[in-house]
């Protein structure tokens, strides 16, 4: 089954860590990807540009409004995600607790459905 691993930061807790701190991150996640490549579970997954080059497209009465998003007021924001391929939401659940991510802020796990899952 496919699972989305949406993959949220928390700016102020980003902020707090040192230089070194961030930069683990990303080659400890290179890693992960890398044993899900060998183990056929990778699927694919991305980085997303900050929530400040995000914009909302909302259609009202036929009008289509296009604004800056997200609010101010949210805390969390999706930085990026994965697709893995795996036996069930357990293991899911095993691979999104080793996202480095996951001890900053939070990782949630969506099943993927429809035809291209």
């Amino acid at each position: 089954m496919k699972y989305m691993l949406l993959i949220y930061s928390d700016p102020v807790v980003w902020e707090a860590l040192t230089e070194a701190e961030r930069a683990s991150l990303g080659p400890e996640h290179a890693a992960l990807i890398g044993e899900l490549e060998a183990s056929g579970e990778w699927v694919g997954g991305s980085v997303l540009a900050p929530p400040e080059r995000s914009r909302a497209v909302r259609v009202r009465n036929g009008a289509v409004q296009v604004v800056d998003g997200p609010f101010a007021e949210v805390k969390e924001h999706l930085a990026g995600y994965d697709i893995v391929d795996c036996d069930g939401m357990e293991r899911a659940a095993e691979i999104a607790a080793r996202i480095p991510d996951a001890r900053l802020a939070r990782v949630e796990i969506r099943p993927m459905v429809g035809p291209e899952a």
